[in-house]
């Protein structure tokens, strides 16, 4: 016999599970304790179960095996639920479990019907004992991993915990290994046909074909097609490439006759599909395994639609398209791309009298190799200027606010890559707004001795700062607009306070000392924030970018 804690630590343990993200509580603080002294799993409290189910979120995506995020019952439950619908809405597998009441119906500490709560949004959950652990831990797994990746829970009574398990230990673990599918020739041959017979083809790559990089890039190289990624699908053809057309991405869109899109759903990011960002005749074939998804927002409903698993169909779709070639990027769509990136030269090597975003990301570009790099962005005009200020030619790779534009995700996310990613660089750049939703987060980073390099972009408020309309740093009301926050706010000083190192930065120079000495002191195990003042940027009435115009 063995006691359940250690039971359920040895079956997470042979199903491959190597960190746990959460904070403990009664009753799930001794399954925490027996995984830390068995020593085969990992466990990283955080500050607030809001970071750590981004955390587990984002660690799913970047292992492509389900993280644990283990929580406290009640409330512990509902503050994590911004990870759970994170995970849903992104196809991201997370394995939630959580304590809740033995006692029903009593007023129970922290009781929450949390089985009933969750049953209808995600893909699994069921209540755990001493004699069911090996088959329902396989099913919860199984279920977040399998067909479109996703959420399940297991809910563990209070009481539960003190029972042992008739076995000494888990059975042996079954395969989880996905199965992979691919379309009927008829579909194939038809996309192939309307493919050849196309003038403009787009290739839209999002992050669900991040797993299927090799033949994404295989199959827009060997037919020369000019490709768009979503956000987080930045690399998985090398932005390098000059088939990529991002830095001409409105053109680009209005010029396509028929759009290849790679596991990418045709909602907000890309427009619905709708003119008059696209043409309104654009022929849309969606590839996807998620069968829910094609046909949704497109004109032409399932007519052009390919479900299967990504690699395969561009491997069998190369078949069928045999000797073809498209007519690569147009020469229009070229003039434009140079001088787009002209534009945003000008930007960073403008000289003004405060910092902005394009001056800061410029420099911090010279400091980095793309190769060993992991950027984390998050915020408004922080996170839609870094998305064009930062390419790669490496997949998942670029993390950002995501599917939901999620502000909050962007501290936990960058733990999650340092520990998936133990020898690269991880930079999180925020927005003062955005930091605010996870700063505590850096006493965890700091904690762990996890070298990650935080730039909060400092205006001075959300979208923009106050500029004569109100009086923040002497915490005078006066008109004091909604976007406020107090100005040039000292968060280098908070970072010393949570054990890291924090530097304020007003100037170029200064910004170039401080990214050395952060890089050095990241290397050391010591997380570093450096606090960059910029300009507030303009005043007005708030628009939200990617309904105005279109960038990536």
């Amino acid at each position: 016999m063995s006691s359940f804690p250690e039971y359920l630590s040895d079956a997470l343990s042979s199903y491959g599970v190597d960190v746990i993200f959460g904070i403990v509580g009664i009753p799930v603080v001794e399954l925490a304790d027996t995984v830390i002294s068995k020593g085969k799993i990992k466990f990283y409290g955080f500050r607030n179960e809001q970071a750590a189910s981004y955390a587990a979120s984002a660690y799913g995506f970047l292992t492509g095996k389900p993280a644990v995020l283990l929580t406290v019952g009640g409330p512990g439950v509902i503050h994590a639920l911004a990870g759970v619908y994170n995970s849903i809405s992104n196809k991201w597998p997370l394995l939630v479990i959580a304590g809740s009441s033995e006692d029903t119906n009593r007023g129970g500490f922290q009781e929450l019907d949390q089985v009933s709560l969750l049953t209808p949004y995600i893909k699994f959950t069921a209540r755990l004992d001493s004699s069911n652990v090996d088959e329902t831990l396989y099913n919860a797994l199984r279920q977040a991993s399998l067909g479109t990746p996703g959420v399940s829970y297991l809910d563990i009574p209070g009481n539960v915990f003190a029972q042992k398990c008739l076995e000494i230990r888990p059975r042996s673990p079954r395969p989880l290994r996905a199965v992979k599918f691919q379309p009927p020739d008829a579909d194939l041959k038809a996309v192939a046909k309307t493919l050849r017979s196309s003038k403009n083809i787009l290739c839209v790559i999002g992050k669900g074909a991040t797993d299927s990089a090799g033949e994404v890039r295989a199959f827009v190289q060997k037919f020369q097609i000019p490709f768009l990624p979503t956000p987080m699908a930045k690399g998985v053809v090398p932005d390098s490439s000059n088939l990529n057309v991002s830095s001409a991405r409105s053109l680009a869109l209005r010029s396509a006759d028929v759009v290849l899109v790679l596991g990418a759903r045709l909602n907000w990011i890309l427009h619905f599909g709708e003119a008059p960002k696209w043409k309104k005749s654009a022929i849309f074939i969606q590839v996807d395994t998620t069968a829910e998804d094609l046909g949704h927002n497109n004109r032409l409903g399932l007519t052009y639609s390919l479900c299967g698993d990504i690699g395969h169909t561009l491997r069998k779709l190369t078949l069928s398209l045999g000797s073809f070639s498209s007519s690569g990027v147009t020469a229009d769509i070229r003039k434009n791309i140079v001088a787009n990136q002209g534009k945003l030269r000008a930007k960073e090597e403008a000289v003004t009298a405060k910092l902005n975003y394009n001056q800061v990301y410029a420099l911090i570009r010279r400091h980095i190799v793309d190769r060993n790099t992991f950027i984390v962005s998050e915020g408004a005009n922080t996170m839609d200027v870094a998305r064009i200020s930062f390419p790669t030619d490496y997949p998942k790779q670029r993390l950002d606010a995501g599917t939901n534009a999620t502000m909050g995700v962007g501290l936990g996310y960058a733990i999650a890559a340092k520990l998936a990613h133990p020898s690269k660089k991880v930079i999180c750049i925020q927005g003062d707004s955005a930091f605010g939703f996870s700063g505590m987060e850096l006493e965890t980073a700091a904690r762990y001795r996890l070298g990650l390099v935080v730039i909060v972009m400092n205006n001075s408020g959300i979208y923009h700062g106050a500029s004569e309309v109100g009086d923040t740093k002497s915490h005078q009301p006066r008109n004091m607009v909604s976007t406020s926050l107090t100005t040039d706010c000292r968060y280098d000083l908070v970072a010393d306070g949570l054990g890291c190192r924090g530097f304020l930065v007003k100037s170029l120079p200064e910004l170039n000392t401080a990214l050395e000495m952060a890089f050095k002191l990241a290397e050391e195990g010591l997380p570093a924030l450096l606090n960059v003042i910029i300009e507030p940027g303009r005043q007005g009435k708030l628009e939200f970018g990617w309904q105005n115009r279109s960038k990536l």
